[in-house]
């Protein structure tokens, strides 16, 4: 029996850096920023779903219990919580998320949870459930049959198959709101802006894409991830020209700054490097070292006329090699596709490239920010 312990790398297979080339478009200002006040809210709402096929809560569910009971109540149906059996029921979370400026009568979807300790949802159908907002308020009510994608089935023997999530259900525009969040984004005096990745080179170039969009001084970048608009500066003022105004700005084409960033997913050996990363010339050699075990067994005998038992000898040997491999030079300023090539020509794997590259941040050469998730 032979044992190999690889204290270089834990990965069975090599890792190849390939480099991906994909031609991207400039990007709109919609797509790297958002405007203040425009914003979705999030909804929640407790409820319960009825009509499964033996598949809901059971009895140790106090709070299904409880609710089935106070939910016949309503209708005039009083009865003990001690008599009620939710099998067919079960006790969910219901979420939705409100989008910006949504209307009464808008339909959202909503995603309904199991709570208690029902095995599917699947055949079931929400019953009227209103959902607040943080502030407390109802905002909307779902209804209706879920969609599971999934399912859940048990024998009378005890054997059971299950395909995806049967705990967790989807209802398309399955609720209605009934309050609009009062928000009139027009009696403002200024538009603020906020870049979802922040950095001077873009904060600055979008003041300077307003400014000549609107042939004023009306944008200011108050720092690396905020612009605002004057309105009244840029002649705003009724919805109309707002709505151009933003139509406009949202439509302006940026040149996004980009950082030098190399992230690593240990997990995953996921290894993503920006084309703003630079390397200096560097001399580098990386090695494995291999503890091998090697594990043999012989027999022991007794004497033909001696007392003693036949026993079973295990003999271990153990031995190290290492992987020989000369200086490989990399870097000297080089782009990304240069290393890529002097990476690839190691033969890394995942974990080699986290040593790899904080070796290079630590001794100067690795110009660019290093982030191991």
């Amino acid at each position: 029996m032979v044992k190999q312990f690889n204290t270089g790398s834990m990965a069975v297979l090599r890792f190849i850096i390939v480099l991906v080339s994909i031609a991207v478009a400039t990007p709109r200002l919609k797509d790297i920023a958002k405007i203040e006040g425009v914003r979705g809210n999030q909804l929640i709402g407790y409820g319960l779903v009825v009509g499964l096929n033996g598949t809901g809560d059971g009895g140790s569910s106090f709070f299904t219990v409880k609710s089935v009971a106070n939910m016949l109540e309503v209708f005039g149906v009083k009865v003990d919580p001690k008599q009620v059996k939710v099998k067919n029921s079960a006790a969910v979370m219901v979420t939705a998320d409100l989008p910006p400026f949504a209307g009464v009568g808008t339909t959202l979807d909503v995603v309904v949870s199991s709570i208690g300790d029902a095995k599917s949802l699947q055949g079931g159908t929400l019953i009227l459930t209103p959902l607040k907002g943080p502030d407390g308020q109802v905002y909307a009510v779902a209804q209706g049959p879920l969609t599971i994608g999934g399912y859940s089935y048990q024998t009378a023997a005890g054997d059971s198959i299950t395909q995806n999530h049967p705990t967790v259900g989807y209802i398309s525009n399955g609720a209605i709101v009934e309050r609009a969040v009062n928000f009139d984004i027009t009696q403002r005096r200024a538009i603020r802006i906020y870049l979802r990745q922040p950095d001077f080179t873009t904060a600055n170039y979008v003041q300077k894409l307003i400014n000549d969009l609107l042939g004023k001084d009306v944008a200011v970048a108050f720092d690396s991830g905020t612009i605002d608009v004057d309105l009244v500066k840029a002649g705003v003022s009724g919805r109309q020209e707002f709505v151009e105004l933003v139509s406009q700005l949202e439509n302006l084409k940026v040149e996004v700054g980009k950082a030098a960033v190399v992230v690593i997913n240990e997990r995953t050996g996921t290894v993503i490097v920006t084309d703003q990363v630079k390397v200096s010339k560097v001399a580098l050699a990386h090695g494995n070292i291999s503890v091998v075990v090697k594990s043999t067994t012989s027999v022991s005998q007794p004497n033909p006329l001696g007392e003693g038992e036949t026993q079973v000898i295990e003999n271990t040997e153990l031995s190290t090699l290492e992987e020989k491999r000369g200086l490989n030079e990399i870097g000297g300023e080089a782009n990304l596709t240069d290393l890529v090539r002097g990476l690839n020509a190691l033969g890394v794997t995942p974990r080699d490239l986290i040593s790899i590259f904080n070796a290079l941040k630590k001794a100067g050469a690795l110009n660019a920010e290093l982030v191991i998730m």
